[in-house]
């Protein structure tokens, strides 16, 4: 399964001044596959999960000498490591700290050494002991894009027109028509790879549900592991919460139960590190950088995939499949998050990609723009209608009032077309938005 991060994991085993390197994102999103997939282009892989491998912390418990580990792990892993021909992977590495702070010795010392260390809940580490500054790269890893799933479907030649088409030419009707359909598909399995695989072997929607429960499950069995007992309570009904508030202003008001924000709120930063969900802040949205005038007080929640919310709400995804463009009329929440989710997946990998919407709440001149991006040095707003919606209000008052904003964007069902400041594209065309060098991606796919 080809993903868009396996550029920038060649990339950087390329690079003779690499840094360790730390693979981060959520449980199941294909880490440790993206790793072993590098590790086919070197002599030698090692792989060492501090999960299933408690015995090897030890190595770590004397001092952080690089050399020294490498030889206590060649005598425990019984394995050949070579600096500069093997790739060392350490894995779930969050169970060792320490092993954290050790990359940075690796780099002053022994930095002919490839070593990758990722973790599914390695961001609860890092807020232990950190991170030496300058001393360690990182890249992000999301669920499979709808780019990437059309490539597990073998839709080739649907990616090269995707990424390379002109917005001042529509498809032919019922090639968009075919493509929309096949977004249905999307939104109904999401991008979680496990379940993407199933999907290209079976085409069986009940085995893609009991693989999305079993990924639920295990995110609910890791609450224990960073959340206290007295907080299990609020982070599993924050847990349920936030899909059925997609594409609205979070209220925690809206959470049943006597719940309180200020017990809440701690339990949904826990998600948030955990890699589950993802904040959508507002910004006001003149100028970058765009955090620069966010609101932490007002925002929205995304989910990680579109098709593991679906699950968690009981929803029943036949329509995706059996009235595909009903279905996009009638679930605009998810639409929204599906774009939302593309361009966390399109966003540079090697920073922690950041989303951020508008909204003016004046009495009786109420707007919002669900997404706000920079593109060059200008701020560009995005709306996105789940069916043909020609309404644009809101994009239209903040054009209006954003002198940095050159143009709106609008994905839809509809067509690609350009018309009064307003670029439209259609949904299955976000990746050629927001992607900064399309060309070498469909290079890669193409090879």
């Amino acid at each position: 399964m080809n993903r868009f991060i396996d550029l920038n994991l060649k990339k950087w085993s390329q690079d003779p001044s690499r840094k360790p390197l730390l693979l981060r994102g959520a449980r199941q999103v294909g880490k440790t596959f993206a790793v072993r997939q590098l590790g086919k282009s070197f002599t030698n892989f090692v792989e060492i999960n501090f999960e299933s491998h408690p015995a090897a912390k030890s190595v770590f418990e004397k001092d952080l000498d690089p050399k020294r580990i490498i030889r206590d792990l060649n005598l425990m892993m019984k394995k050949n490591i070579v600096p500069g021909k093997t790739l060392l992977f350490f894995d779930e590495i969050q169970e060792i700290p320490r092993g954290i702070i050790a990359l940075r010795y690796f780099y002053e010392e022994l930095p002919e050494q490839h070593i990758i260390a990722a973790g599914s809940l390695l961001d609860f580490a890092i807020a232990k002991v950190g991170v030496p500054v300058g001393r360690i790269s990182f890249l992000y890893l999301y669920p499979l894009s709808w780019l990437e799933f059309l490539k597990a479907l073998g839709y080739d030649l649907w990616i090269e027109e995707i990424l390379n088409h002109n917005i001042q030419n529509p498809f032919d009707e019922n090639i968009h028509q075919t493509i929309l359909q096949v977004v249905g598909e999307y939104l109904a399995i999401g991008g979680m790879p496990e379940v993407v695989k199933k999907w290209a072997e079976t085409k069986n929607p009940q085995s893609c549900a009991e693989i999305h429960h079993s990924i639920l499950e295990s995110y609910q069995q890791d609450f224990h592991k960073y959340a206290t007992k007295h907080q299990i309570q609020y982070i599993s009904q924050l847990f349920e919460e936030v899909p059925r508030q997609l594409g609205q202003k979070f209220k925690y008001s809206l959470i049943q139960g006597e719940y309180r924000k200020r017990e809440l709120s701690p339990c949904l930063e826990l998600l948030e590190m955990a890699g589950v969900v993802r904040k959508i802040f507002h910004s006001a949205g003149q100028g970058i950088p765009l955090g620069a005038e966010s609101s932490l007080d007002q925002f929205k929640v995304l989910f990680l995939d579109v098709g593991l919310s679906q699950a968690l709400l009981g929803l029943d995804i036949a329509d995706w499949f059996l009235n595909p463009m009903q279905a996009l009329i009638n679930k605009g929440g998810l639409v929204e998050t599906f774009v939302g989710q593309e361009i966390l997946a399109y966003s540079d990998s090697m920073r922690k990609g950041s989303l951020y919407y508008w909204q003016r709440e004046s009495k009786g001149s109420e707007a919002e723009v669900d997404y706000l991006i920079q593109k060059n040095q200008n701020v560009i707003p995005i709306e996105v209608k789940s069916g043909q919606g020609s309404t644009l209000k809101s994009m239209r008052l903040f054009l209006e009032s954003h002198p940095r904003s050159p143009y709106g964007i609008r994905f839809s069902t509809h067509n690609y077309s350009v018309y009064d400041h307003i670029h439209s594209y259609p949904l299955y065309a976000v990746g050629s938005v927001i992607m900064t060098n399309p060309d070498v991606v469909f290079e890669y796919y193409a090879s």
